[in-house]
């Protein structure tokens, strides 16, 4: 079988149907791994991880021992190897080429274009890299890696070597630019990506310090109402104020826990309700406040009215429950199904005779609980307690929220060695 290879031909021409079928599977192959490596591309959000798959199936795509891929450093106006195949960690670790003339991945960034050298022994239009010389390596070829939506920016250079004899072509230059056009995109992915991280950061920055900001005023407002308190003659007035200072202070609380919380606009209940038991406790006078909550994370729109709904109840414990004495006042929160369960229990004097939760009420506290109640879709019993005092149960449908995930990233050294 003929064939003729004549140096001066961009294509060798192959006479011959059994070159031609060896041939064909070469180029099935490529095309094959191009679309193995846009999956990969799609499918994985490693900037790092793209890149050393790319090298990998370059270099399967050509046949060749070696490939790597660089990245331009414009600050530096250097190409730093940013994952290779074929080379030893060592030998391509810290390894950078200047973006001149000097290198074949120097001259094929400097042009913009696609630079295939078979012969580099003997080439004229740059040097042979000292890593080329050391492996062996006879020919090589490089294309610009144009990054996505930024006209004739570049990202880098993706390079293919061999220290075989043969011959790269320009079909081989098209497959190699197939996977440098992928790379732009999955590249361009990463930036979008990176810009949608910043914005989220900085969105979760404005609504921490929000919070913090809220948490401050209404502690002011909670100071204001405390001093107004101590100053009037009047017992029903004082208690007034300090009840609206406890339920300014509930709500003060929430938002000190979502600034300080690990997920934007959710709180930690176990937490929470640990903190909020003890400022209780502080206004609790001789009884004593047991609390338990699950570790379930519960959004602002929920955690406020819990908290006034547990502030209410306590308080009206602590008022009502133990009036000559003092005793045990019992806090717990879980979930059951998808539902949190809230109960607020002593052992004192229990109910009035003939008390039902439903019945028209003057009192204040009674009708913010009602009001808190329907604010949450939830759902109140009330009952004796055993063998005294009285029993709240609150079934709330509050359903636990996902935790958040965040996707790592990692970037170049500055550290480097040229070639």
């Amino acid at each position: 079988m003929l064939t003729r290879t004549d140096e001066s031909l961009e294509f060798p021409i192959y006479l011959g149907t059994s070159t031609i079928r060896e041939e064909l599977p070469y180029r099935l192959r490529q095309q094959s791994l191009l679309g193995e490596f846009a999956r990969v591309a799609l499918q994985t959000r490693d900037f790092g991880q793209i890149l050393q798959r790319a090298t990998e199936l370059c270099a399967q795509g050509l046949e060749a021992k070696f490939a790597k891929a660089l990245e331009f450093l414009p600050d530096e106006g250097r190409l730093l190897v940013r994952a290779g195949s074929g080379w030893s960690s060592n030998a391509i670790k810290d390894l950078w080429f200047a973006a001149d003339d000097s290198s074949p991945a120097g001259h094929a960034f400097r042009t913009g274009q696609s630079v295939i050298s078979n012969h580099l022994q003997s080439e004229t239009r740059f040097q042979m890299p000292r890593l080329l010389e050391d492996h062996g390596v006879k020919r090589a070829i490089n294309v610009p890696i144009e990054r996505g939506g930024h006209g004739k920016a570049f990202f880098g250079i993706l390079e293919v070597d061999s220290p075989d004899p043969g011959r790269f072509d320009q079909a081989d230059a098209d497959f190699l630019a197939g996977f440098a056009g992928l790379l732009g995109i999955a590249i361009e992915r990463q930036h979008a990506d990176a810009k949608l991280r910043e914005a989220l950061e900085y969105q979760a920055l404005l609504t921490r310090e929000m919070s913090h900001r809220v948490k401050n005023s209404l502690t002011s407002v909670v100071g204001l109402l405390r001093v107004q308190s101590r100053s009037t003659h009047s017992d029903d007035v004082r208690d007034a104020l300090e009840e609206a200072g406890s339920r300014v202070a509930t709500i003060a609380q929430v938002h000190d826990h979502l600034w300080r919380g690990s997920r934007i606009g959710f709180i930690d209940l176990a937490d929470f309700m640990t903190d909020f038991c003890r400022r209780l406790q502080g206004a609790a006078g001789a009884n004593v406040l047991r609390c338990h909550a699950d570790p379930i994370l519960v959004s602002a729109d929920h955690a406020i009215p819990l908290g006034l709904l547990i502030n209410e109840l306590v308080t009206n414990a602590v008022k009502h429950g133990y009036p000559n004495d003092a005793g045990v006042i019992e806090v717990s929160a879980r979930e059951i199904e998808g539902c949190l369960h809230v109960e607020v229990s002593d052992h004192g004097v229990g109910l009035p005779v003939g008390f039902a939760i439903d019945q028209p009420r003057t009192s204040l506290g009674f009708k913010v609980i009602a009001g808190l109640v329907r604010q949450l879709n939830g759902h109140l019993t009330v009952a004796s307690n055993q063998p005294s005092g009285a029993h709240f149960l609150f079934e709330l449908p509050i359903l636990p929220a996902e935790r958040k995930r965040s996707p790592a990233t990692t970037a170049p050294e500055s550290n480097s060695k040229q070639a």
